[in-house]
């Protein structure tokens, strides 16, 4: 294995914040997964909010959200802690937020507000290497100053939740746990993730379409892709690839296509407005975002592999409701009451 890969997928959930730093930071570690058959998922989140020249006010905060697809209901949760309340180890994965905990196989903790309590106690596990929606040199450059990994795709979690006055058993639930940071969110984005779909259970897709703002200016929008299908990594995350894929999000469907010389892939992501949440994202360098989440949308992949040449046929990748979906925006008008 190269170096680099290896050092990257040994420290691929250690913390780069640094208590009492001056520069704006967030980091997140987040957990996520769906029920083997019906639209539940859950989704929680523990982070690190360092305003930019003020270390003093740095927090931890606790997130948890529970879409039930069967009953049209979510139920989310923020909770705030001062950041003395708080560990995050920089040489292991190893985080704490008051009382709750998130390690290599295993989190747990609660939390309440809003007149709403989510509780947890889950183990999880997996074989898939880290997933590096990024090449590994832009880890460690200025540009983009939002990075993000998947720690653990394809992981399967065990245990309990409790959403109020009700437990659920949760087995063998598939999903990911997740890592991002940086020194501001990204401008505006559609992030999307699907762990096993119903047609290709071990099949693994990250993809993202963002641009970002350099003083009055707009990026084009770029769109990298990684699927994982069929034992073989496809990657779509080049900087000139990602420049000439094509993506378009609105309010609430996302279309997205890339291709290079050997596929083609192109993909639809939508769910109804109901099955979001809104959530308020504090930005470092100050004021904040809102990201209108939902971890039960569907996802249909066309994928081709054009090494056949006249027989090349797409398969057909699809899930009804195991797609994550969030879109990041400075916008007030998506309709989306904001619920954390």
């Amino acid at each position: 294995m190269d170096d680099n890969l290896e050092k990257a997928i040994q420290t691929a959930n250690y913390t780069h914040y640094r208590l009492g730093q001056k520069a704006g930071h967030y980091e997140s570690f987040f957990q996520r997964a769906n029920h083997p058959s019906q639209p539940l998922a859950f989704w929680i989140r523990y982070t690190i909010f360092n305003p930019a020249g003020h270390p003093e006010k740095a927090i931890g905060e606790l997130w948890a959200i529970w879409f039930d697809g069967v009953r049209g209901s979510k139920v989310a949760i923020k909770k705030v802690f001062p950041i003395g309340q708080c560990a995050f180890s920089t040489s292991s994965f190893d985080v704490r937020i008051h009382d709750a905990t998130l390690r290599p196989d295993a989190l747990k903790g609660s939390a309440t507000s809003g007149g709403h309590h989510i509780s947890w106690h889950l183990t999880y596990g997996g074989s898939s290497p880290p997933l590096f929606m990024l090449p590994l040199g832009r880890y460690q450059s200025a540009f983009p100053k939002a990075k993000s990994l998947v720690g653990s795709p394809q992981a399967l979690y065990r245990g309990t939740i409790a959403v109020d006055d009700k437990a659920y058993e949760i087995f063998d639930w598939l999903g990911s746990q997740n890592h991002n940071w940086g020194s501001q969110h990204t401008d505006h984005y559609a992030w999307g993730q699907v762990t096993g779909f119903d047609t290709h259970p071990e099949s693994f897709l990250e993809v993202a379409t963002a641009r970002i703002k350099i003083g009055p200016i707009w990026t084009p929008f770029m769109t990298p892709i990684v699927l994982r299908h069929r034992g073989e990594e496809i990657r779509f995350n080049s900087l000139i690839q990602i420049l000439r894929a094509r993506g378009s999000f609105s309010y609430f469907v996302w279309t997205f296509f890339s291709e290079n010389s050997h596929y083609r892939m192109e993909g639809t992501i939508s769910a109804p407005r109901d099955a979001f949440v809104g959530l308020r994202y504090y930005n470092p360098p100050g004021g904040e975002k809102h990201c209108l989440n939902t971890k039960i949308a569907s996802c249909e992949m066309k994928v081709t592999d054009k090494r056949h040449g006249r027989n090349s046929k797409p398969e057909i990748l699809f899930t009804a409701h195991r797609a994550s979906f969030e879109i990041l925006t400075d916008d007030r008008d998506h309709g989306i009451a904001i619920q954390a």
